[in-house]
């Protein structure tokens, strides 16, 4: 490892390597030939981790962030340097339907996880992933990272509480932790088509008209998925270089949008305007206008994004072409 090139054989432990931001991340660490440990759950055969063919080229450790002694056992028999916490269940729907099972994942397991860590002398860096919806509603937009973390229903309060406790292992062991604090993140890879960019894009797609669960109104930050490793990155980096411990950070376009406008933005990208949305407004315990000022990153880390909405769309949309096709070749064998 060398000033020029700080990831070079860098021990790095990833949780949720499988998901959208944790196989983008561990892609971009491996092309820097870091020394990845994944933390994965659950096999998904059809995974951008695996897609990426990353299940042959880091060290997979199976288990959930409910076993303390596997976190445990895994940073300290890998040396563990750096951490990305990012493992979560992030669906709404969910949470509101089983909220103890999204307490126990969220919550349990992120304090099992820093606990963990602390008992581990190796540790320079250890990034939290919170959420914009840590903050639950505001009065002032957009939020500022010295807002209260007020969350009311399940999903918000899993993550108003990771902030805080991770926050705490920091004033109290000082243990090498900083947050991170995102909108909404969209790339190929995301396998969820609940949500509103991958189900949009496989609807239309298929030639179907897309299915908004709100009214359309809601407005949002969405942030390009390789931004956000591009965030991840360089907030750990100035943390092994001693800088921004203990600290929180929103990462944000600084472009809210409603949900209407991204599908008609994706719409009129895939040539499908004839195909327009329908409106269930059926969306439960969802706060109406949410984003970020992403100031203090851009002050302190030097960060800020680079990709147009119209690029990191288009590259999303022709990853998800190239997956619902071979997805519907493999069907049909």
């Amino acid at each position: 490892m060398t000033a020029e090139q700080p990831w070079h054989y860098r021990r790095v432990l990833v949780t949720g390597a499988t998901g959208l931001l944790g196989s983008w991340l561990t892609s971009w660490l491996v092309e820097q030939k870091a020394e990845v440990v994944a933390l994965v759950r659950d096999a998904v055969p059809r995974a951008n981790f695996v897609r990426l063919g990353l299940d042959n080229q880091v060290n997979v450790v199976r288990g959930g962030l409910e076993d303390y002694q596997l976190l445990e056992r895994t940073i300290n028999e890998y040396e563990v340097e750096v951490i990305f916490h990012i493992a979560a269940q992030t669906l709404v729907g969910i949470a509101n339907r089983n909220p103890i099972s999204t307490f126990t994942s969220n919550i349990q397991g992120t304090w099992n996880l820093l606990e963990a860590a602390r008992r581990h002398t190796g540790l320079r860096a250890l990034v939290v992933a919170s959420s914009d919806k840590a903050y639950g509603t505001q009065a002032e937009l957009p939020y500022r990272e010295e807002a209260p973390l007020v969350g009311r229903h399940p999903y918000d309060v899993s993550k108003s509480c990771v902030d805080l406790i991770a926050q705490s292992y920091w004033h109290t062991y000082q243990l090498p932790v900083s947050v991170t604090r995102c909108g909404n993140f969209y790339g190929g890879g995301d396998l969820n088509f609940n949500r509103i960019v991958p189900g949009t894009i496989r609807s239309l797609h298929q030639g179907e008209r897309p299915i908004v669960r709100s009214d359309g109104t809601l407005r949002r930050d969405y942030v390009y998925i390789k931004e956000a490793v591009s965030a991840y990155v360089t907030l750990a980096e100035h943390m092994l270089n001693g800088k921004s411990i203990g600290e929180c950070y929103n990462f944000s376009t600084n472009h809210p949008l409603r949900v209407i406008e991204i599908i008609e933005e994706i719409s009129r990208l895939m040539g499908r305007t004839d195909l327009s949305p329908v409106i269930q407004n059926q969306a439960t315990n969802e706060i109406p206008d949410q984003f970020l000022d992403g100031s203090k990153a851009s002050k302190e880390l030097g960060w800020s994004p680079h990709y147009t909405l119209e690029e990191g769309l288009r590259e999303t949309i022709a990853w998800y072409q190239e997956f619902l096709d071979d997805d519907a070749a493999r069907r049909e064998k």
